[in-house]
């Protein structure tokens, strides 16, 4: 996290922006001065200053995983990619669903997503909102225009609308709370204006910012907002590979074993309002998920 320093020279005051990173086992301070009086601007400042490490530390590592994974792509027959992208999609399947609380195992995922198997004395709604993400998932991959409002309560719809047919693709019209989280969701009187704001700014930062970090903020934005009354971590992570998938990166799960880490990187940016807490967490575990791409 950017902070402001203060040091005292003499009878002047100067002004500085400090940040830590760790490099290896090491921890680094990148120190940049800003002036003798505070400047109005301060928080773009910090934008910059973080701008900048990400550059260095970060975006070399994932242009190369884009990199190699373009070769590898490349090189890898259709019949392969497309087996390759129907395990993902089970997997990703079982874990965004496990995440919001599906009884299914990750063998029952994969034998009624691949082979239509209904797994015996398991929720009928569970079983609904797999086959359905599984419809989501493969439409979001073929969608080619850009993120809209329009698009995402359509996907909503599709994923809810057989299994809690009177919440699909609709706006909450009342206030929610997530259980065991510090953070309260936006009133639904602020949820439109807010969600149409995102989409704005999330168009606007296409070509400014590296496609990773536009992926990582469209979930955590959106999921923030939280405009339907279930679904919504759903939806957002459906947002995020929609991203990575549409700039050529590989796309990227959250297994269900790690959501302890993700729920407090998610938690803590939302309470502090930094978006930086979740970047930074997003960044290191897309790399380590993606690191057999590091090799050359």
């Amino acid at each position: 996290m950017a902070t402001i320093k203060k040091r005292t020279i003499g009878k002047h005051e100067y002004y500085y922006i400090e940040h830590s990173i760790r490099k290896n086992s090491k921890i680094e301070k990148k120190v940049k001065y800003i002036g003798r009086i505070l400047p109005k601007n301060i928080e773009e400042i910090k934008k910059d200053l973080l701008s900048e490490i990400y550059k260095e530390k970060w975006y070399p590592l994932l242009d190369k995983i884009k990199k190699n994974y373009s070769k590898e792509s490349r090189k890898t027959p259709k019949y392969a990619k497309e087996k390759e992208k129907e395990t993902f999609m089970v997997r990703f399947t079982y874990d965004t669903q496990k995440i919001e609380g599906s009884t299914l195992t990750l063998r029952e995922t994969a034998n009624l997503l691949e082979r239509g198997v209904t797994p015996g004395s398991k929720s009928l709604q569970d079983v609904k909102e797999a086959e359905a993400h599984k419809k989501v998932f493969y439409e979001m991959l073929s969608y080619k225009k850009d993120l809209s409002l329009q698009i995402v309560l359509y996907w909503h719809r599709k994923l809810f609308e057989s299994s809690k047919p009177e919440i699909a693709g609709k706006i909450r019209q009342h206030q929610v709370a997530i259980s065991g989280s510090k953070f309260m969701p936006p009133f639904p009187a602020e949820i439109y204006l807010l969600s149409m704001e995102f989409f704005k700014q999330h168009n606007k930062n296409k070509g400014k910012l590296h496609a990773i970090e536009l992926a990582a903020l469209a979930h955590l934005k959106f999921v923030t907002i939280h405009p339907f009354a279930d679904g919504n971590g759903r939806i957002s992570r459906l947002m995020m590979n929609f991203v990575l998938n549409k700039y050529g990166y590989p796309m990227f799960n959250i297994p269900y074993e790690n959501r302890t880490s993700y729920y407090n990187a998610l938690e803590r940016s939302q309470v502090k309002e930094k978006d930086t807490i979740f970047l930074q967490w997003f960044f290191r575990k897309y790399i380590k998920e993606h690191k057999g791409f590091l090799k050359d």
